[in-house]
Order: structure tokens, then sequence, then C-alpha cells
């Protein structure tokens, strides 16, 4: 049988078998300090590259409690992305799941709504969707976050990740999807 007759006969790849290579595939770019994964994260997403900020498993932490999940099978064109714009530890297979603490807990008050992401608050009024509070946290771009957001309706506040650069503003970013949902979705 040709080369060719063979290649014809082979199975194709459908999608359950690309998900079924890529769970398989997985990995985790490790870094010394937060602002390196966010960093990285936006260059790879310009780059159209798949990637997913997670917590990395205590055995690969350098430093930094975030790191970045990939297919490892575009590592050369991540490596590539990222050399000398980011730094990282290294890149390393995932054995197992990581995942970023992703719990989110919703309070209702009188005429407000405090949504809370990790150690992260963020308290809108729920009628007119302006943001009154944000605390928790001890990073250092906090009080500036603070400053951008309160006193704005949630529609145009900046996006804590988008000016934030620390685990904190990342998880303040958390809290203010959820509440823009909550808002968007209580509207009348």
């Amino acid at each position: 049988m040709s080369f060719f007759n063979r290649l014809k006969s082979q199975p194709k790849a459908n999608k359950t078998n690309q998900k079924a290579l890529n769970s398989r595939g997985r990995g985790l770019i490790i870094f010394q300090v937060v602002e390196e994964a966010i960093m990285a994260e936006k260059q790879l997403k310009q780059a159209n590259i798949g990637c997913k900020l997670v917590a990395p498993p205590p055995q690969l932490r350098k430093g930094c409690d975030l790191a970045l999940e990939i297919d490892l099978i575009e590592q050369p064109a991540i490596e590539r992305t990222l050399k000398e714009k980011v730094y990282f530890v290294g890149i390393f297979p995932l054995q197992g799941s990581a995942e970023l603490l992703n719990h989110v807990k919703i309070n209702y008050y009188d005429k407000y709504t405090m949504v809370k992401a990790g150690n992260m608050k963020l308290v809108f009024n729920s009628e007119s969707g302006v943001i009154v509070n944000t605390s928790g946290g001890g990073c250092p771009d906090i009080p500036y976050l603070n400053l951008q957001m309160v006193g704005k309706k949630l529609n145009e506040a900046p996006r804590p990740r988008e000016k934030g650069f620390t685990l904190c503003s990342l998880m303040l970013d958390r809290a203010f999807e959820e509440a823009c949902a909550l808002w968007e979705g209580g509207k009348k």
C-alpha cells in the first residue's frame, strides 16, 4: 500500500480525540512574581494562544501563587512569544489538575450587594450599579484600584485586571465580573 493510501485510510481526528490529546498534553508555565504571570497571559492571548491562570501545585511554586496552564504542543510558540518580554522560571508537564480559586460569595443588604471573591470584596448599589466600596487583600495596587472604581457605575468602571498587577487585583476582577452579571441581570 502506498504512503498516500495509508494516509487516506487512517481515521481522522475528531473533536473528542483532540480534546483527549489536549487534556493529556497540558503544562504549566511557572513564574517568580504575579505580575509576570498576568503579563504573560496578556501576551499569549494577544497572540491567540490558549492559556488559563491557575494556582500551581505547592511542589512547583517558585514564589508566585499563579501559573499559566497551557497546551504543551504550543510550547515552541509560547517560548517565542514570551522571549525577552516576560521572565518565567520554566514550563512543566501538568499532572492532575490546577485551578485558580473561583469561589464567589454574594451577600444582599437593603440597597446594596456585596460580591466576595477570595479575600476581595466589591459592594455596589443594587439599583444604580454604582460601586460604593472595595476592600480586602494587602496588595499594593488595591488602594489605587479602589480610587479608580468607587463612585462609578459597574459598566463605567475600569476592569481591575487591566489596571492592577497582583493576585488581589485578579480576585477583585472576579468579584467585578460577578457584580456586573448580577447588576445586568437585575436591571429592568
